[in-house]
């Protein structure tokens, strides 16, 4: 997945030493790239989304992708995501969640490409809560998707 020259993720602390979490985090950290480049390619049916995620997350992402969309907008800017926090339930199950600093992203009208650059407040920062399970190729795909702006855990 390749984003635009003028969007930028950065995933801080996302490896731990151990296989599995690191698998697991890198298929996570993917699931959400996979979003931002849904919705710069302006596509809620994109591949990258249905690789990454299935269940409720991908209805939702699909949902938020097509809104974003059918507003006329895309992104610019940098996202961070830090704290990551893994458990790992089973051989194909985990939990993942983590925040996410979107105070240098901002939306960006399709046709004209004019930077709506807000000032940044503490809705800027998210926790994701995540549920993840390993799918027959292997891809811990995102299965479960909860989001919270503005969570004191994240906010800096």
């Amino acid at each position: 997945m390749t984003l635009p020259e003028d969007v930028e993720e950065r995933f801080e602390g996302w490896k731990t030493g151990d296989a599995t979490k690191d698998a697991v985090l890198a298929d996570a950290g993917r699931a959400q790239t996979a979003v931002t480049h849904a919705v710069t390619k302006g596509d809620p049916e994109s591949p990258a989304l249905r690789f990454y995620q299935s269940g409720s997350a991908l209805a939702g992402s699909q949902d938020w992708v097509k809104g974003i969309v059918d507003a006329g907008l895309t992104y610019s800017g940098s996202v961070r995501y830090f704290a990551p926090e893994i458990s790992v339930f089973d051989k194909k199950s985990a939990g993942v969640s983590y925040c996410a600093d979107e105070s240098k992203a901002y939306n960006k009208d399709r046709k004209t490409n004019k930077v709506d650059k807000t000032p940044a407040t503490d809705d800027s920062y998210v926790l994701y809560s995540t549920r993840l399970e390993k799918n027959d190729r292997g891809v811990w795909q995102t299965t479960k998707l909860e989001s919270e702006r503005g969570n004191k855990k994240c906010v800096q």
